[in-house]
């Protein structure tokens, strides 16, 4: 009798594990709802889709990871969407369940074609898309073109394109992406409806990375989900990708992510050794600034991130002086700082270390000694004096001496100048007086000012005229104002007149040297001279000697 074997079949298999998604393509926008940042637009699609007032080609531009391509899909899904019973029609809400709306999504719609035109640039390729969008879609209620990096394509197949652009069937739409849009042509942006999409805030980032969180069962400090988003620089994907690379990055043992473990990944500069470093540049340690950025480079710190670091921090002080609302992400103690630092330091400073700063990134960006070139931009700010300004000069002269405060160095003391006069003796009575005041106050420039160019009309005590027949410096006026003012206690009337005016205090003095030259030549000794001598030149004259003859 022979055996008789029983068929068991294949030994069962194990399961294959579903392969990782990204969250990048994993959180893509599903609807329009889910669009981060981008109200505007929403509106003024559904408004066109109600109205049924449909451009029939849309350009979309904006930096990368804003949602340009994933736009271009919802436009597409917004426009065949049949609903859920097959019934409906073009919405700005569409349902995502029926055929057309999934087949959109996976990218498998055969009236939905979408072109990279990054590696499809030439006139054939367009030449293509002309000829197929003379047949009607086949099953939805618009053949669509998506063309991505559409500022990719050739001159020839730009021109190709233009007049099926301009009046295209009415079952065809155009949608259009590119993060450059100043290389599409004009003859195409005026056949377009475009839409710019805007970079993302970090608040709304923030919000969307701690949803995004939510949802992977992840644990993440809002202050390491903070420092993604500000290195996002308003673009989701880009901040998906660096999520991502955090949760990778996290220990196992669930202790999620850190904003510690996000700076060291992403080689950010501590705030807290940045304020360490900044408190140390505006007291004038430069042994100590550069012994703490040292510690920063040799824990990998790179020395363009650290100016960055203190190009934020300054511009962070700038904001808490002003008075706005401060960064959630910040801890207790930076804001403490900030305020210490927004009350001692004077906007004028600010602007300066903002300036000194903002030079020095620019050098670190192009140094070939990237370390080398730091050290030397912050000992520029070390000892770059924070002298006052001419009005704060005035100011604190009149109050009896200059204090020089040291906010971004430590100069070697200077001495005081003279004190001012006293109010009483600081009340010139001729313009005379008022330059020789100006003098003895330090206000050397402005005297000098006016010698060179006022033109004198009139004067009296608190009331000066000046011509203006020819130009005067656009500063003068106020300039003499404030500093009359500061010097003798009363505001001073400065008044401009159309009359020439008297010759300038130069032009005075010039017109009586070359009157007393005249009369040098004339006397009989130097005449004499000057006949023997052909040719010769009096360089110089003593009036104290003159004798009458």
């Amino acid at each position: 009798m022979a055996d008789s074997f029983l068929d068991l079949g294949e030994p069962p298999q194990p399961a294959k594990p579903e392969p990782y998604r990204v969250l990048a393509r994993k959180y893509r926008p599903t609807n329009f709802s889910e669009l981060i940042g981008q109200d505007a637009m929403v509106q003024t699609l559904g408004n066109a889709i109600r109205r049924g007032r449909l451009a029939h080609a849309f350009l979309l531009t904006g930096v990368r990871g804003v949602g340009k391509t994933s736009t271009a899909r919802l436009i597409a899904k917004a426009l065949n969407c049949i609903g859920p019973d097959g019934e409906g029609t073009a919405t700005i809400d569409p349902c995502g369940v029926c055929e057309p709306c999934r087949a959109i999504a996976e990218v498998r719609h055969i009236d939905v074609i979408e072109m990279d035109a990054a590696s499809h640039t030439g006139v054939d390729d367009v030449r293509e898309i002309i000829d197929a969008s003379r047949y009607a879609a086949v099953s939805a209620r618009f053949k669509i073109y998506i063309i991505d990096e559409v500022h990719m394509l050739s001159k020839n197949a730009f021109n190709a394109l233009l007049k099926t652009l301009e009046e295209p069937p009415p079952h065809v739409k155009f949608l259009f992406a590119t993060t450059e849009v100043n290389k599409v042509p004009v003859t195409v942006l005026s056949r377009c409806q475009r839409f710019d999409l805007r970079r993302i805030s970090a608040e709304k980032l923030g919000a969307h990375f701690a949803h995004v969180c939510a949802l992977e069962s992840i644990e993440a400090e809002a202050e390491a989900l903070a420092l993604i988003a500000r290195a996002a620089e308003g673009s989701a994907r880009d901040g998906l990708s660096i999520l991502d690379q955090a949760i990778a990055h996290a220990s196992m043992d669930g202790g999620g992510v850190r904003a510690e473990a996000v700076r060291d990944m992403l080689g950010l500069s501590d705030r807290g050794a940045t304020r360490d470093l900044f408190a140390l540049l505006i007291a004038g340690d430069g042994k100590g600034a550069l012994a703490a950025l040292r510690q920063q480079y040799d824990l990998g710190v790179d020395p363009l991130a650290v100016m960055r670091a203190l190009l934020e921090l300054v511009h962070a002080v700038t904001l808490a002086k002003l008075g706005t609302a401060a960064d959630l992400a910040q801890s207790v103690e930076a804001r403490e700082a900030m305020e210490g630092w927004a009350s001692g330091l004077s906007f004028a400073t600010l602007h300066r270390l903002w300036q000194l700063f903002l030079k020095g990134h620019d050098e670190v960006a192009r140094a070939a000694l990237p370390i080398e070139a730091t050290e030397m931009a912050l000992l520029r700010i070390v000892y770059a004096a924070d002298l006052p300004d001419p009005a704060t000069l005035a100011r604190r002269m009149s109050e009896g001496g200059v204090a020089f405060v040291a906010a971004v160095a430590a100069p070697a003391p200077a001495p005081a100048p003279s004190p001012p006069p006293s109010i009483a003796e600081a009340n010139p009575a001729s313009f005379d007086a008022l330059l020789a005041m100006l003098d003895s106050a330090g206000r050397v420039g402005l005297a000098e000012k006016l010698r060179f160019t006022a033109r004198l009309v009139s004067f009296a005590p608190g009331k000066i005229m000046l011509s203006n027949a020819k130009p005067l410096p656009v500063e003068l006026v106020p300039e003499l104002i404030e500093a009359l003012q500061l010097l003798t206690g009363v505001r001073w009337q400065v008044s401009l007149d159309s009359s020439p005016g008297a010759p300038t205090i130069r032009e005075a003095e010039a017109t009586a040297r070359a009157t007393e030259l005249d009369w040098v030549k004339s006397t009989p000794v130097v005449s004499a001279a000057l006949s023997a001598f052909p040719g010769a030149e009096i360089t110089g004259w003593d009036m104290n000697k003159r004798r009458d003859g």
